[in-house]
């Protein structure tokens, strides 16, 4: 089984409120909360598949980011690898152009949301962090 690199944003607003997004029904771990992100393409460095996959479901450009974590976790279907930035600053107003519901929330707030397995490790770091 493949390993799927994956360019994660936790995106912060001026509060530092937590910008999070729902997985489709029909997508792998449908249903569930996620950080905003996709998949690194052949070639592709970290950095700019994060800034197009933000520009693709977010409409929003990135600013500055910093390392945050990364994840590797095997799901028995499918195994990720989770590259992670916080994302302090952004320019556009985000909007789910998936059509995904997404909501700002206050770090603390985000253990009230159901996320992916792989994705628990980023909300305990989003806690120490903020």
């Amino acid at each position: 089984m493949a390993l799927v690199h994956v360019a994660v944003g936790v995106i912060l607003d001026a509060d530092r409120n937590v910008l999070i997004t729902r997985r489709g029904p029909h997508a792998h771990q449908g249903g569930l909360w996620e950080f905003p992100g996709g998949k690194v393409e052949t070639g592709e460095s970290l950095i700019v598949a994060l800034t197009r996959e933000l520009r693709e479901e977010l409409g929003i450009a990135i600013g500055r980011t910093s390392a945050l974590l990364q994840v590797q976790h095997d799901y028995g279907d499918k195994a990720v690898l989770l590259d992670v930035h916080v994302v302090w600053e952004f320019s556009g107003e985000a909007h789910g152009l998936e059509d995904q519901p997404l909501a700002w929330v206050a770090a603390e707030e985000l253990g009230r949301y159901a996320f992916p397995e792989a994705n628990m490790p980023i909300v305990t770091a989003v806690a120490k962090l903020l």
